[in-house]
């Protein structure tokens, strides 16, 4: 009797061990599935049904594409899909004087340009929402509001800021960047 014992008791054991690997192993996996990168996440923002409702939410998520082209390894067809998410933020105006073709062109000559200086972002901060200045012009309202880059080279830290004018469109109501510029102190 005392050998049928130990016989099941092992046996209990060696299930309950294959069964803990089993567990442990398939959720190695669901992990490695399920995690995105960068750039897989700004891609994967569907602006049809997910379009940024204010002037800070949509800076915020233009910061995370540039911080993206800047900084991430991706496809040249990644490229070309945040070069897309980019042009759908801007302005019809804007989009208009940045024909998608040459856009490409020079945002692909911009990031090397820039990866050849050997910079790199390593952070952004927006204007908070009460310092977004909203205003009417021409009729149509517009916003102004600030993003400072952190941008390190080397050991050496720098900071860019730049000024966004956003304009909301009249018929979706949807907040789009008009132009923007480096502030000059």
């Amino acid at each position: 009797m005392g050998k049928v014992k130990g016989a099941i008791i092992v046996v209990v054991l060696a299930v309950l061990v294959g069964g803990y690997y089993f567990y442990i192993s398939n959720m190695e996996k669901e992990s490695e599935e399920t995690t995105i990168s960068a750039v897989q996440d700004v891609l994967l923002r569907n602006l049809d049904n997910d379009y940024p409702s204010t002037p800070k939410e949509l800076l915020r998520y233009y910061c995370e594409i540039t911080k993206c082209l800047y900084n991430e390894n991706y496809t040249d067809n990644q490229l070309e899909q945040m070069a897309d998410k980019l042009l759908a933020l801007y302005d019809e105006e804007l989009a208009q004087n940045n024909p998608r073709e040459q856009y490409i062109d020079d945002l692909k000559e911009d990031v090397q340009e820039f990866l050849d200086s050997n910079y790199s972002i390593v952070s952004y901060t927006t204007s908070s929402s009460t310092d977004v200045e909203e205003y009417t012009y021409d009729g149509r309202t517009c916003a102004k509001l600030y993003c400072t880059y952190s941008i390190k080279s080397g050991s050496d830290y720098v900071s860019s800021r730049m000024v966004f004018i956003l304009r909301k469109e009249t018929g979706s109501g949807h907040w789009k960047i008009l132009g923007f510029e480096p502030v000059t102190e």
